[in-house]
């Protein structure tokens, strides 16, 4: 049974949200407290969104534990980015952090607390005091589950607020209309087959990361990047997509996380020698090193022969000494995940870990109001009308190269805020929806009647496992430039096998087959946009390290391979002509001076 425009059911709201994970959700409470139509979409049940598996905190500088300010934060987000942020978006957040976190805890948001009753707060990677002299306790945290209380806040928060959710429905593709702006979504009924055109004054997307690109990761499989497809597919660019983070400690073997709050706590690294070798590489910070800079001090120990187990391949984290009491207190996840993944007592014993694919630093682009901005001639950063992203699928530039822990439930708290607040104001005076363009599902008739359609052709799971080990092979820890030229060749490749994608389920009710191969247009788009980015970065930046470019010697003046002159900017990746454009970095904050690139060492 093919899909036809007769068979398609319109619904109208103000608003449609795609994502019902932690910005998705601090969104529509801004919404729906406006008294405003919301239509959240997700598919799984919003509790269950990914949100939910961050361990370790959010980070604030409430100073309860410890002298912090938030210009010291301002300062440490920046040096984490390798100078890639943009400095007035990360004045925002800092700003902003103590506000949200306190708002978050009276929604009643289970923070672990100090003897005095405030919010106990851990050390974490790359957060210092005094502009790096000292690690600095900026964390907010609720155990090792700090995701999993937010989600369950917000959620019950939207649920008192009245927000429509449509669980377990999966958007498709924007509607973008002749002016250019965005005026609805598709999207498909899980249950039933059944696909429907959601109209509405304003769509944000919030759908998190697409960190299932790769073999190894941390990511729900959920996270297949369906925002970002969407919106490249409709014309709008992927910016700074070569920049993907590794967690250092994700279990090796199993790729499941474990918090930095371990670190953050005081567990350490160990080497085959028994030897704490990040005091070598970062003599100030040690563990609590920035992630990019751990994980790529983890490796080089492997690679030197210093790894550990039968094949040298992964490295110890040892948290023993921290007591059963302590770990059972903080850290009761993580004890859980060691029995579970590793067959290891945490309190007796070291857990293997290798660094592990975790978060995307990339993503659309848009300012500090959610807004999503496109390069138009001369102009970066236009609107594009009716559109909006948050969270991990938006691209605000906060977290530039590398993004420090806990920075990132912050980013959704802030910017699902801030664009709630926007997304008010111009749904309040943009009078009537705009009409739907005869042509807006199209394009999903299209894709979905190929799969009804076909006969014979490549299993969704087949391509989506060739892509995620293209990615494993040639967007790893350490780059070479050859090995990502080779990468975007086969990448290229790949996208030319994605239209055989065949469907031999073809029944309507809870196909999980046609909902897997839909994931794949979104795949294919992301690891384009990464491969195609990364291989074009002729230089090391935070999480993209690239041997060739490490230690230039025609260019001793480029720190560790960074090379400021050529390349302090965005990268702009376009889906229709496969190239590269690109927009400078604002390194002029809001109101304060801004902090000038140099050598980043902890």
């Amino acid at each position: 049974m093919s899909y036809t425009k007769a068979k398609i059911a319109t619904r109208k709201f103000d608003v449609v949200i795609v994502g019902a994970g932690g910005s998705g959700m601090r969104a529509a409470l801004e919404l729906s407290r406006a008294g405003l139509n919301v239509a959240s979409l997700s598919k799984v049940f919003p509790t269950r969104s990914h949100t939910v598996a961050a361990q370790g905190g959010v980070s604030a500088s409430l100073g309860n534990m410890s002298e912090d300010n938030w210009h010291y934060h301002f300062y440490d987000t920046i040096k984490g980015s390798d100078w890639l942020g943009d400095q007035d978006a990360i004045e925002f957040m800092c700003r902003e952090a103590p506000k949200v976190v306190i708002e978050l805890e009276h929604f009643g948001m289970p923070f672990d607390r100090n003897p005095d009753g405030t919010i106990y707060q851990r050390p974490f990677g790359g957060h210092t005091a005094n502009y790096g002299e000292k690690p600095v306790q900026r964390a907010c945290a609720a155990a090792d589950r700090t995701g999993h209380a937010m989600l369950h806040t917000l959620y019950q928060q939207n649920v008192k607020a009245k927000t429509n959710f449509f669980v377990e429905w999966m958007a498709l593709d924007l509607i973008r209309d002749a002016d250019g702006d965005v005026v609805g979504v598709t999207a498909l009924e899980l249950e039933t087959g059944d696909l429907h055109v959601l109209q509405a004054k304003a769509v944000l997307l919030a759908t998190g990361g697409a960190g299932r690109i790769f073999a190894a990761s941390t990511n729900a499989f959920i996270n297949t990047g369906d925002g970002l497809g969407m919106a490249a597919r409709a014309g709008i660019p992927l910016q700074d997509m070569e920049f993907w983070q590794f967690h250092p400690t994700g279990v090796a073997g199993a790729g499941v996380l474990l918090t930095e709050g371990c670190r953050g706590e005081g567990a350490i690294l160990l080497n085959s020698n028994g030897e704490r070798f990040m005091e070598r590489y970062a003599p100030t910070l040690k563990d609590l090193a920035p992630r990019d800079f751990v994980s790529r001090s983890m490796d080089q120990e492997i690679k030197e022969g210093r790894g550990c187990g039968p094949n040298k391949d992964y490295i110890l984290m040892k948290l023993d000494h921290l007591g059963a009491d302590t770990i059972r207190k903080r850290l009761p996840s993580v004890e859980e995940i060691g029995h579970n993944f590793a067959n290891v007592d945490i309190t007796k014993e070291p857990i293997p870990v290798v660094p592990t694919i975790h978060y995307q630093m990339g993503g659309i682009p848009t300012n500090i109001n959610g807004q999503v901005v496109v390069q138009n001639g001369e102009v970066h950063n236009q609107v594009v009308g009716g559109l909006y992203a948050v969270g991990e699928c938006s691209c605000v530039s906060v977290h530039g190269a590398n993004r420090l822990g806990t920075n990132s439930l912050l980013d959704l708290l802030v910017f699902g805020k801030s664009a709630g607040k926007h997304i008010v104001d111009f749904v309040k005076n943009s009078g009537e929806h705009k009409p739907l363009p005869a042509d807006g599902a199209d394009r999903t008739l299209a894709r979905l009647n190929q799969l009804q359609d076909s006969n014979d052709g490549i299993y969704a799971q087949d391509i989506a496992n060739d892509i995620r080990a293209t990615m494993q092979q040639h967007a790893g820890v350490f780059r070479t430039q050859a090995s990502m030229d080779e990468g975007v060749v086969k990448v290229a490749d790949l996208r030319s096998r994605v239209p055989t994608v065949t469907l031999k389920d073809k029944s309507m009710v809870w196909n999980t087959a046609r909902m897997e191969a839909l994931e794949v247009d979104n795949l294919i788009e992301v690891a384009q946009a990464t491969m195609v980015s990364a291989a074009a970065r002729k230089e090391c930046r935070g999480a993209h390290t690239v041997d060739d470019y490490e230690h230039p010697a025609d260019h001793p003046e480029f720190p560790l391979g960074r090379n400021d002159k050529e390349w302090m900017k965005h990268t702009l990746w376009h889906s229709a002509g496969n190239n590269l454009t690109y927009k400078p970095v604002n390194l002029k904050p809001l109101t304060v001076d801004s902090v000038p690139p140099k050598v980043r060492t902890f």
